[in-house]
Formats: structure tokens, C-alpha cells, sequence
């Protein structure tokens, strides 16, 4: 017998905690006889996802995130939560943010004058300059941060970084009431996208990374051009043939005419409510960024509320989902 061994073996054993003082005897774990309804329902709503955990592995989500989910700070931390938990079960997330209400306070600090025109801030030189520092710098920064605070891998880019987004000066008309005439606006530096390279993001995808991109474009000569960033949104997924673009909001989704919330759309049931003058104001052009996505190998588009914790989960891994899904006209 090999007494040499034997001792060091016993040197390094621990002795049985019934062997250690009493004020250092670790108390004894316990748990109810009956299990909570808490845990009951964690268990049943880890089921209800599976499938579509299932579903959707592998697939890209571009998802718009702006409105009062940005300004609050626990709906920030819940949403970079949600994020995360996309990407750990083999989704995709790929993050466009808007920053409106933070460049109008940059602008205010500065005393630059700054207007509107159909809802797009007019943008000279000067104002472009601080918009892109605003969305490419703090903005961004802040939300990947909050990302990789919840543990993801979040990095942060602009439609600069490997001329993501090329994009071109948006033109807009208006009509005279009185003489008809239509007049050409010219809002400066604000754009639209020409064509989405996804090399990059392609790339992202199957890696642990998640891209968190500020809707900056640079035009043929290098321009920097402010875009609106749900404009952005749709045309990224579109490239990407996502399988979810998500539009965050500060309204529930599409309402009917007695204010309560559409649950799915068609877009020709979506064209019908625009004409009927059911969907009126900003809902438009969020409507229309939808239709355009899904008309353009998207293979559904949500509005949702960004006020709402958990939002994304929500929809994704639920039976009833939450806001309004806007598909294709069925065949």
C-alpha cells in the first residue's frame, strides 16, 4: 500500500462540514413542498416558447428602437435584455436607432435653428455635423453599452463603416393650395437609402456580435446624409431578407376605428385603413416602411409598443404576440 499517497490524499480532503465549527457550518438549503405558481407559470411560458425558439434560430430580426423606450432608463436596460436573449437562442438581432428628442436638445444647447418640414428636421451643414455626432456618437455608445451590460457583445457602427449605407439627398414636393403648383423642397442634408451592402452585417451574423447602427448615410461624393432611422430599418431588413422587422413606438399599433388594437394586417387591409383615413399622421410613413419591407422579401413587419417591458419576447415567443403584424395578401 502506498502510505505516502494515502497521506497526501488526506491533506487535501475536506473534512465534513458536521467537522467544522458551528459558526461556520453553512445553513441547510430548503425549498416549499409545493411549487409556487410563479415558478409553474416561468415553466409553461419557457414551453410556449420553444417552438418558436425553433422557428426563428438562425433567422435575422432588424428592429427599430426609438420613442419613450429610449428615454427610460429600466425599459433601456429591459430592452437590451431582450436583445441578448435573442441572440442566446440563435436569433439574429440587428439594432437601427433613431435619436430625435437628443439631437433637439444638442441643437438648443448650441443655439443652432433648426426647423421641420412633414415631420423631417431640415439639415444644413452646420446641423448635419451635430446630428451625426449625437447618433453615431453618444446614442450609439450608450446603447451598446447597455447591451453589453446584459452580457451580449454589442458594437457600434454608422452607414459609413463599410459603406453600409450609400445613400442619396431625399427630394420632397409640396403643392400650392391657391396656384397648384408643385414646389420642390430642399430639406439640405437628409437623405435616403440608395443600396444597403451587407457585406458587414453578414459577417456579424455568425459571430456573437450585434450591431447597433445609427441611420447616418454617405452619398457618391462622401456626403453625410441624416435618414430617417425607419426608413433605415426597413431597407436593412429588406437586404437582409429578415425575418422580422420590429418597429418600436410609443403607441400599442394599428388601431381600428373604434381604438382598439389591430392584431394583423394584410397590406391591402393596410392600404384600405390609409385611404379610409383610419391610419392618419406619423402611423403613415411607419405603415408604408412596413408594406415596403414586406413587399420586398421581409417576411413580416411589427409596430409595437416600446413602452411595453419585455416587448420583443413578447412577440416573439408568445401565442398572441403583441402590436400589429403587417404580412402578405394571402394567394
Amino acid at each position: 500500500m502506498n502510505y505516502r499517497n494515502n497521506w497526501r490524499r488526506s491533506q487535501t480532503l475536506k473534512p465534513w462540514p458536521n467537522h467544522l465549527p458551528e459558526n461556520e457550518q453553512e445553513p441547510m438549503k430548503t425549498k416549499p413542498l409545493k411549487t409556487p405558481d410563479s415558478w409553474l407559470k416561468t415553466a409553461v411560458t419557457l414551453s410556449e416558447a420553444l417552438p418558436y425558439m425553433r422557428e426563428f434560430a438562425d433567422e435575422t430580426f432588424v428592429i427599430k428602437y426609438g420613442g419613450h423606450a429610449m428615454g427610460d432608463a429600466e425599459l433601456a436596460h429591459k430592452f437590451a435584455e431582450d436583445i441578448v436573449m435573442l441572440k442566446q437562442v440563435g436569433i439574429n438581432p440587428i439594432v437601427v436607432h433613431g435619436g430625435g428628442p437628443q439631437i433637439g436638445r444638442m441643437l438648443e444647447r448650441l443655439k443652432i435653428q433648426s426647423s421641420f418640414v412633414d415631420g423631417l428636421r431640415v439639415t444644413d451643414s452646420a446641423t448635419v455635423e451635430i446630428v451625426e455626432m449625437v447618433l453615431s456618437g453618444s446614442i450609439n455608445k450608450q446603447i451598446v453599452s447597455e447591451i453589453n451590460a446584459a452580457g451580449g457583445i454589442a458594437i457600434g457602427l454608422s452607414g459609413k463603416d463599410g459603406h453600409l449605407i450609400e445613400a442619396r439627398k431625399l427630394r420632397r414636393t409640396i403643392r400650392d393650395p391657391d396656384s397648384n403648383i408643385e414646389k420642390i423642397l430642399d430639406l439640405g442634408f437628409v437623405g435616403e437609402p440608395v443600396r444597403i451592402d451587407p457585406t458587414l452585417l453578414q459577417e456579424f451574423a455568425e459571430s456573437d456580435i450585434i450591431p447597433v447602427i445609427a441611420p447616418i448615410g454617405i452619398g457618391a461624393n462622401g456626403e453625410t446624409y441624416n435618414i430617417n432611422a425607419d426608413t433605415v430599418a426597413g431597407a436593412i431588413a429588406s437586404a437582409l431578407g429578415a425575418a422580422k422587422l420590429m418597429i418600436l413606438t410609443d403607441v400599442p399599433g394599428v388601431l381600428n376605428k373604434d381604438k382598439e388594437l389591430i392584431s394583423s394586417l394584410t397590406i391591402a387591409e393596410a392600404h384600405k385603413l390609409v385611404k379610409e383615413g383610419v391610419i392618419t399622421g406619423g402611423m403613415i410613413p411607419k405603415i408604408e416602411t412596413c408594406m415596403h419591407a414586406v413587399e420586398n422579401d421581409v417576411e413580416a413587419a411589427h409596430i409595437l409598443d416600446g413602452r411595453l417591458p419585455h416587448v420583443l419576447l413578447l412577440e416573439t415567443f408568445t401565442k398572441y404576440g403583441a402590436g400589429t403584424m403587417i404580412q402578405r395578401d394571402e394567394k
